[in-house]
């Protein structure tokens, strides 16, 4: 299933070939860079807690809390991290951009629930498809199947503070080439 899930975060997020990785004998001993959740496992549903809170869209009914999430093993040479969540069937498979952050120091492994539900993160977050610049949770529309949401988190080779606030998922995709060290994914589903 993991590859399955880092396949999915690598199109959803457009960074296959970016990482630099030698593919040797070596590389194959090293633990496997991994992000978890105790919210919820791999391809689990998430609580309505963690789903948009935006009066304006009668489908993002949640509390808008960002979920907790945890991660080991970063790739010889992090830096920094970058998150981007993706849910690719939304906008009729145009794709909902969730949350976009960066510039997280090598020396954190992990988030606590909540702490990306402001623009207030100790952390620059960039723009969404909804135009926030904080984690927005899932808002799928009411009667469709539950909606993949994929969670990148990219390990860089660029110190914290190197790249410009604001950015989107595309500008942040850009500004890695040539900087990601690897990638890991958990995907989640929430169903309005």
């Amino acid at each position: 299933m993991k590859i399955t899930t880092s396949l999915a975060a690598a199109l959803a997020f457009g960074i296959c070939g970016m990482a630099a990785s030698a593919g040797n004998a070596a590389d194959a001993k090293k633990p496997m860079f991994n992000i978890t959740s105790p919210a919820t496992k791999d391809f689990g549903l998430l609580n309505k807690k963690y789903a948009g809170n935006a009066k304006s869209n009668p489908n993002c009914d949640g509390e808008g809390v960002s979920l907790p999430l945890r991660w080991t093993n970063a790739p010889d040479g992090t830096k920094s991290f970058a998150i981007v969540m993706l849910d690719p069937v939304g906008r009729g498979g145009a794709g909902v951009v969730h949350w976009v952050a960066y510039d997280i120091p090598a020396t954190k492994t992990s988030l606590k629930e909540g702490e990306a539900s402001s623009e207030n993160a100790s952390f620059p977050q960039g723009k969404t498809t909804p135009g926030t610049q904080m984690y927005f949770g899932p808002c799928p529309p009411f009667g469709d199947k539950p909606h993949p949401y994929v969670i990148t988190l990219i390990a860089t080779d660029l110190a914290p503070g190197s790249l410009k606030p604001g950015m989107t998922k595309d500008d942040l995709a850009q500004a890695l080439t040539g900087h990601v060290r690897g990638a890991t994914s958990l995907v989640v589903r929430y169903r309005g």
